[in-house]
């Protein structure tokens, strides 16, 4: 099958963004802001970390400051990135860069994020750079997943019981929202489970609700499609 070498402006000139690097810094803010939105909010405490090249060159490309100003909520093309540190002092968040090896076959561009809340809230998640600002989540907490950057998508975590999957889908389709991927993961059979969906449009608010309604359902995060 031949090869479709179609580019688009966004893969020849890159992402909007403050430099140096589209893999380093601008998705490295893409990172950060991803983090926020599947722990919820602004986290207080953060452990970076950083695997590969990120553990190698974060000083020098900016890495620390996007991965910062993401979990504040900034833009790759945010003028604030620079003084992320400074921000995240005056909004009294807490962080610490931790050189790690999380593994072979983990992409170099790697960090995992572990995220702390002012009442005891935790989560980590594993998310890769992957170049020209793509980002990917490979890991939320103790489960694999499959997240990209581009899509609005919809992670929540179950009781791993028959049907639970059937009701959310059910639901998904009542609203007229088409499923571009999904994946679920459990702990073990009838433990905690994770379901990760895909979704072409944004899921409007009386849909989230009506997936919350779900007995079985303990939390749901909407997360939109990164610009």
């Amino acid at each position: 099958m031949a090869r479709n070498t179609t580019l688009g402006v966004f893969d020849i000139i890159g992402p909007i963004m403050i430099g140096p690097s589209s893999s380093h810094t601008a998705g490295a803010a893409r990172m950060g802001f991803m983090a926020r939105n599947i722990f919820g909010k602004q986290p207080m405490r953060v452990e970076f970390h950083l695997h590969g090249s990120f553990a190698r060159t974060y000083k020098g490309h900016g890495t620390g400051l996007a991965l910062v100003a993401g979990l504040l909520g900034m833009y790759p093309d945010d003028i604030r990135i620079e003084h992320a540190y400074e921000h995240a002092a005056e909004r009294g968040m807490d962080f610490r860069f931790f050189q790690t090896n999380l593994g072979g076959g983990v992409h170099p561009n790697t960090a995992l994020i572990k995220m702390f809340s002012e009442n005891g809230k935790e989560r980590s998640v594993q998310i890769s750079s992957l170049g020209g600002g793509a980002i990917q989540v490979t890991k939320i907490d103790n489960f694999e997943v499959l997240i990209l950057g581009n899509l609005n998508v919809i992670v929540a975590s179950y009781k791993d019981k028959p049907g639970v999957v059937a009701k959310v889908t059910a639901k998904i389709a009542e609203y007229d929202l088409n499923i571009a991927f999904m994946n679920v993961a459990r702990e073990e059979k009838g433990a905690d489970a994770l379901m990760v969906v895909g979704l072409d449009k944004k899921m409007p608010e009386d849909a989230c609700e009506s997936l919350r309604s779900i007995k079985q359902v303990s939390e749901l995060l909407v997360i939109e499609k990164i610009l």
